[in-house]
């Protein structure tokens, strides 16, 4: 049995804890999680991000890029190098990778969970 105030302590901690709600905020971001995959597959420069984007079909700005990416860096989970002037490279951080582990793990159960409902097999 759920008891409901355990879990409205723990839904209360996880959108009040100032470290929980900083990355829940930027989370929420359009193409937040878009930018922690491209930077757990080494993609953490604008050019290699927007070919990867455009070879699967998919699109960001490079505006949204640099924003998303300086607030990834914000939180500790990225950090850039300076490849000119004007333009910056950015890599993942160890705690970067740790959080983009779990939202790939959060991803698969949700898949695994899709097909288990929808009467598929997960491969």
């Amino acid at each position: 049995m759920i008891n409901n105030e355990a879990v409205e302590d723990k839904t209360k901690h996880f959108l009040k804890d100032p470290k929980l709600a900083a990355i829940k905020t930027v989370l929420e971001k359009d193409h937040a999680i878009d930018c922690l995959l491209l930077l757990h597959m080494d993609k953490g420069r604008w050019k290699d991000a927007k070919n990867f984007m455009a070879e699967n079909k998919l699109t960001i700005s490079d505006g949204t890029f640099r924003s998303r990416m300086l607030e990834i860096k914000h939180l500790g989970l990225a950090q850039s190098e300076h490849i000119d002037p004007l333009k910056k490279y950015y890599r993942k951080t160890e705690l970067g990778e740790k959080i983009t582990e779990h939202l790939m793990d959060l991803f698969e159960h949700i898949e695994t969970t899709l097909m288990l409902t929808s009467n598929e097999k997960p491969t």
